[in-house]
């Protein structure tokens, strides 16, 4: 079991290094988010927001994405590529929405997750961003952080992990963990040439002890 030290060392050092972090999928409303992230999938942050620039402005309202032409989907979001079955998501999903819950994003993961393209890393993101849930979604991200950093091992899936992450921290700093973790590992902690001189743990990293 991770210390309390360790614990409070990572989460400082987050802080000092994250100290306003937030979701860099670009909504104004709580659907614009879940479709958001589904169509995050297998792509970045940035190019989603290049295609939800255009689809959310052409298609204002659920109704309008209910109703929209499928081809029409396809060659807003082709850029992000699986853009067939996204397409469909999306109408599926603003459908259903619209139809069963009175055109909201309820705070129910079991609902949420009978929506095609929605599983458990989406309703966390979700859950906590709309609703302040204390959830950490583990992407690649936050996954390779965790691994280097020794919270868990190389072996761990993204289940296991988000259980580690959940007994590890604070129940009331797991949210705002999230962030820190997915934009430390986006921005300083990457998958190739890491910027280890930049990062203010590398001292308690395995990954930087190994390169030494």
């Amino acid at each position: 079991m991770i210390g309390s030290m360790k614990t409070n060392r990572i989460l400082n050092g987050l802080d000092e290094k994250i100290p306003n972090p937030r979701c860099e999928l670009n909504y104004k409303k709580d659907y614009e988010l879940l479709l958001a992230v589904m169509l995050s999938a297998q792509t970045t942050d940035k190019r989603v927001n290049m295609v939800t620039d255009i689809l959310f402005k052409k298609y204002p309202t659920l109704e309008d994405l209910k109703e929209a032409d499928l081809k029409d989907l396809e060659a807003i979001i082709r850029p992000i590529g699986t853009y067939t079955k996204k397409s469909y998501n999306i109408k599926e999903i603003a459908t259903r929405l619209f139809c069963e819950a009175d055109g909201k994003v309820p705070n129910d993961r079991t609902y949420l997750e009978t929506l095609p393209g929605v599983g458990r890393k989406t309703c966390n993101v979700v859950l906590s961003n709309l609703y302040d849930e204390p959830l950490i979604a583990v992407d690649t991200h936050v996954s390779r952080v965790s691994k280097r950093l020794g919270l868990a091992t190389d072996k761990d899936d993204v289940l296991v992990i988000e259980k580690k992450l959940n007994q590890i921290f604070p129940e009331n700093r797991l949210a705002r963990l999230h962030h820190q973790l997915v934009l430390f590992g986006r921005y300083t902690c990457k998958a190739q040439n890491p910027s280890c001189e930049e990062c203010n743990l590398s001292d308690i990293c395995k990954y930087f002890k190994s390169k030494k």
